[in-house]
């Protein structure tokens, strides 16, 4: 059996030099908080906070629990996973009523769950919402 050519310096040196630019790739795809899992929707109906958080013709997001909730001129409320439909990160930011993803930068409009920017191209899981004793709870649709 002939002997294999061992690596020469150079084959070893541009491996280790690309081995932290493939993690990086990595890192850019997984949610946020590196090994820990991306937070789910709701499962279940959840006590989100005050009605009186939601602004008429603006949104509240949710963090603790992945929902932005917003209320249209008329006063209705419609609530949405804050889950990204790109890559499955938690969506964090909201700038006015446009929800920013951290991950890629998809965006969406809070008051529809509409993509507004790429590269996510489905609009966000609508939830069940209503106000309960001066409270909003969401949760999954029925």
């Amino acid at each position: 059996m002939p002997a294999r050519p061992s690596a020469s310096r150079r084959t070893v040196l541009k491996g280790a030099a690309m081995a932290p630019v493939a993690g990086l790739g990595l890192a850019a795809c997984s949610a946020p908080g590196g090994d820990r899992p991306a937070a789910a929707t709701p499962t279940e109906p959840v006590d989100v906070g005050a009605d009186s958080e939601v602004p008429e013709g603006g949104a509240k997001l949710y963090r603790d629990h992945n929902v932005v909730v917003s209320r249209a001129a008329d006063g209705r409320l419609k609530a949405y996973s804050t889950i990204c439909t790109h890559a499955g990160c938690p969506i964090d930011r909201l700038r006015g009523t446009t929800l920013v993803c951290p991950c890629h930068g998809s965006e969406f409009d809070a008051l529809t769950g509409k993509v507004v920017q790429a590269p996510a191209t489905e609009p966000l899981t609508e939830l069940a919402v209503e106000t309960a004793h001066g409270r909003i709870v969401a949760g999954p649709a029925v």
